[in-house]
């Protein structure tokens, strides 16, 4: 695909405090070709949203994104103070360039960009530094792709296993389930409802998201065995 030809738009978000004592805005690329999707998501949104109602635990934290695309959390998660590794498909450069877009537009030039794809051991999923907290938005969209996701957390939390996997989903099947790989896996998960973190409503961080659309958080530890 030829980039040049891509039409490339801004998005601002801010993350507010409640009565607005402490705000956060971030801009995010968006390329609006519809066989690119490099778009913010309503579960990217949420996702954020409790990243910055938590940031005082992500001070000086290792925090990964997984699939990161236009890498709303991960760059929310820079600003407010983490060291944060983003990363997409090693087979999707266009993805990864997209997340180096994002980091560029909020002036993060440190924040390293790595292809991991799910469900392989690869170099760089070997080579990564010990990680506190793994993002993950909308992961668990395609089901073929739910254990390999998993593949990829378990590994990383055999080696860091005080890590977490911070994850939201939009609920599209009322048969979606990954309690069986959950087990499988060695993995743990507990619902975090959105009220907790002021995430349920319709207009989060100044947008039109998650709008209608239901979306749940979760997270996702090893399990003790």
């Amino acid at each position: 695909m030829d980039e040049s030809s891509l039409t490339v738009v801004e998005k601002l978000f801010t993350f507010e405090d409640c009565g607005g004592s402490q705000s956060l805005t971030v801009s995010i690329p968006e390329v609006l070709d519809p066989h690119y999707g490099m778009y913010v998501w309503p579960c990217a949104v949420v996702l954020s949203q409790y990243v910055w109602k938590t940031r005082s635990e992500l001070q000086h934290k290792t925090v990964l994104e997984l699939g990161a695309g236009v890498s709303l959390p991960g760059v929310v998660a820079a600003k407010c103070g983490a060291r944060v590794i983003l990363s997409d498909s090693a087979e999707l450069p266009l993805c990864l360039r997209n997340c180096r877009r994002s980091c560029d537009a909020n002036h993060l030039p440190d924040v390293p960009v790595i292809g991991l794809t799910w469900g392989q051991v690869s170099p760089e999923l070997l080579s990564l530094p010990p990680v506190d907290v793994i993002l993950g938005s909308d992961v668990f969209y395609e089901p073929e792709d739910f254990e390999d996701v998993l593949v990829t957390v378990s590994f990383i939390v055999r080696r860091n296993p005080h890590a977490q996997l911070w994850t939201t989903y939009q609920e599209r099947s009322a048969d979606w389930s990954i309690d069986a790989l959950l087990l499988k896996w060695d993995l743990k998960c507990v619902n975090v409802p959105l009220e907790t973190f002021d995430a349920n409503k319709t207009r989060l961080a100044g947008s039109m998201l998650p709008g209608n659309h239901t979306v749940q958080m979760m997270i996702i530890s090893k399990r003790e065995l």
